[in-house]
């Protein structure tokens, strides 16, 4: 059996330390904070506190999928080992950035052809997609061959839920995801919209709850709709925080006392830089496999 590399980009905001664990390859999206180039480095060269912090205080922030020639130079260095590749990518429903790693595994492939390279739309984003990487790094340490793993991605990939929440509209203003009238409405009213992802891999306002409190007390509601096997729910559980770690923990307080067959606790991540630029701070992000998404 080929050795294969599972890979993906960092805006499966897991730590670095949870990918070095788990033997996922990942490469990094890029964004600008006033203007200033930055890599998507998971914290390393700025921590998520003072990002968010910048943003708060009115810093611009943009950022910049991964180009076809980065991806290139990236695979290419996985297959001079010897090893064949899967790679999910963030949604398409969020980004085109699956399009440059298409087109760098077209061009690959004519150079090596004796090796794989599997491209994979994950449907899925943040933390969300960090649980559905980390399941895939279950498979491969069962002994899973490439071909195996990657019929699992293709075939379970919108059995992944997300459900999150903001209790900041000022950036989903913003960038266009809400209008201004109705942010503005919607902040005087203490509303905080409650979204998912749907089934094209598409951030949907679902629901515009009123208050904090019940919006978190609401997307355990979601949990207990979608998971798995219900209240019996075994599987893992993330959450994804943008700078309200009590909110978040409040959230992984409310499913560990009702859930009482998670695998281990519910694991809180930060919303990266990436996603984090559009989203700004004040967002929750809850993960855990489910129903398949239709809508």
């Amino acid at each position: 059996m080929s050795d294969y590399v599972l890979s993906c980009c960092s805006t499966a905001d897991l730590s670095k330390e949870h990918f070095d664990k788990r033997g996922i390859s990942y490469i990094y999206f890029h964004y600008s904070l006033d203007g200033k180039e930055y890599y998507d480095d998971l914290g390393q060269s700025m921590d998520f506190e003072e990002f968010y912090k910048k943003m708060d205080a009115g810093a611009d922030t943009r950022t910049s999928q991964i180009n076809a020639e980065e991806f290139e130079e990236y695979f290419k260095k996985i297959l001079d080992e010897g090893k064949d590749i899967l790679h999910l990518s963030l949604s398409s429903g969020i980004s085109g950035v699956v399009n440059s790693a298409m087109i760098a595994k077209d061009k690959l492939s004519e150079e090596y052809p004796d090796r794989k390279i599997y491209v994979v739309d994950s449907l899925a984003a943040s933390s969300g997609y960090g649980l559905l990487m980390d399941k895939l790094a279950d498979l491969k340490d069962e002994g899973k061959s490439l071909d195996e793993v990657y019929d699992f991605a293709v075939k379970n990939r919108l059995r992944l839920q997300h459900w999150f929440f903001s209790s900041d509209l000022k950036f989903f203003i913003k960038g266009g995801r809400i209008s201004k009238t109705a942010g503005l409405v919607g902040s005087m009213l203490n509303i905080c919209p409650l979204m998912n992802v749907d089934f094209e891999g598409k951030l949907i306002p679902r629901e515009k709850i009123r208050t904090k409190k019940k919006v978190i007390r609401q997307i355990v509601e979601k949990m207990k709709e979608n998971a798995e096997g219900g209240l019996d729910y075994s599987g893992k559980c993330y959450i994804s925080q943008s700078a309200c770690i009590e909110d978040a923990r409040e959230v992984a307080s409310l499913i560990e006392s009702e859930f009482k067959n998670l695998d281990g606790k519910v694991l809180i991540n930060y919303i990266g830089t990436t996603i984090g630029s559009h989203t700004g701070p004040g967002t929750v992000a809850l993960f855990f496999w489910g129903s398949e998404r239709v809508d």
